[in-house]
């Protein structure tokens, strides 16, 4: 590996090591070789000179493996054709051979193994020693093709890994991106709705202290006591959500359908009188379920104190067997969309909200008109059958 454009110290013995050992190898076996192949040249000082170089020029070979294998494949050559006997020698060339295919593409690598094919096999037709012709060549091609093949496939599968890498980088990137995306919509939807109903109360409490104030400043007096409760629990809710947010959803309690009563309560102050009835058999629900459908009766009953223009909402809680239900009612007027453009806001963040909550949870939702007048807002949440 590089360092600072130089290469460090364990890349400089990674390579010198392999030549080190070869040289030793090649200076003691090679006269236990000679032994062996009567007729062949007696190792010599040019035979030891010839291996040296072949050996000790394996230690460029990662840096410039054309150069050694250039340099490896004429010193071994010459050492065939003098006559010296087979021996650790081709070790060296095996390795040359190598390395050129694991590094070089594969066009370049063919033809300087090719190159170096043609100058290996020259000693099987002339040579000072033995020469075995027409027969030699298939040996001899095998010291080419054998690390040749076994080079380009590591290279392959080093590239496959790589690339392999790559691509589960981005998808993990993706993945982050995505999940980042989905934490931003939730965050904004707990916003939105925290910060929307407690403003939608304060706004409705606030025209009725204005009303009141010239006339009868002692129910004026009770409006703005009003304001002061629902902004500091409006403020409270906030400080839950962004709390769960800095430290994890699952660490800090959020809103569900225990808390309707007090949602009610608040919006009697507002002067929306909310009947709040409850079938079934009540049990605990799992912790988004149970967000989600608070969630559903807030926005809700807060499109019902802005845009129906009426005194009273009816909301209904279903615990069925595998499923809750929660409606919203009331004979109010005022476009509120039809269910799949949310008219209370443009933003998307109402009635789109609501879809989105419910649908995220395999959920159903259904807003629009009553046959009778008025809005109707029904949403279906799986919870598992009760135990």
């Amino acid at each position: 590996m590089r360092r600072g454009g130089r290469w460090g110290w364990p890349a400089v013995a990674a390579d010198v090591a392999p030549a080190v050992l070869l040289l030793g190898f090649g200076l003691l076996a090679t006269r236990l070789a000679g032994d062996n192949q009567p007729g062949s040249r007696p190792v010599d000082a040019a035979c030891r000179a010839l291996i040296a170089v072949a050996a000790l020029v394996l230690a460029l070979r990662r840096r410039a493996p054309l150069v050694t294998l250039a340099v490896v494949t004429v010193a071994t050559s010459t050492y065939l054709l003098i006559g010296y006997p087979y021996g650790p020698i081709l070790l060296s060339f095996l390795l040359a051979v190598y390395t050129v295919a694991v590094r070089l593409p594969v066009r370049p690598a063919a033809l300087a193994a090719g190159g170096a094919f043609v100058l290996l096999v020259a000693h099987v037709f002339v040579g000072r020693g033995p020469a075995p012709g027409w027969v030699g060549v298939l040996p001899a091609s095998a010291w080419v093709v054998v690390p040749f093949a076994v080079g380009v496939v590591v290279r392959v599968s080093r590239e496959a890994a790589a690339r392999t890498r790559v691509e589960e980088a981005r998808d993990r990137a993706e993945q982050a991106r995505r999940q980042a995306d989905e934490e931003r919509l939730r965050i904004a939807q707990e916003v939105h709705d925290v910060v929307g109903h407690g403003l939608a109360a304060i706004s409705m409490q606030a025209d009725i202290a204005l009303h009141l104030l010239p006339k009868r400043p002692e129910q004026a007096e009770v409006a703005l006591t009003a304001i002061s409760r629902t902004s500091r629990e409006a403020l409270d809710e906030l400080r839950v959500t962004l709390g769960a947010v800095r430290r994890g959803a699952e660490r800090t309690p959020v809103p569900g359908l225990a808390r309707l009563p007090g949602l009610r309560d608040r919006l009697a102050g507002a002067g929306l009188v909310v009947e709040l009835r409850v079938t079934g058999d009540p049990r605990e629900l799992p912790a988004p379920v149970d967000l989600a459908a608070y969630r559903v009766a807030q926005e809700a009953l807060t499109n019902v104190l802005r845009h129906a223009g009426v005194a009273s909402a009816e909301v209904t809680v279903d615990y069925r067997a595998d499923e809750v239900t929660v409606e919203v009612t009331d004979r109010g007027v005022g476009d509120r969309g039809t269910g799949t453009e949310p008219a209370d806001d443009e933003s998307g963040h109402g009635l789109a909200g609501m879809r989105e909550r419910v649908a995220a949870l395999g959920g159903r939702l259904a807003t629009g008109p009553r046959a009778g007048g008025g809005f109707r807002v029904y949403a279906t949440l799986p919870v598992g059958p009760a135990t």
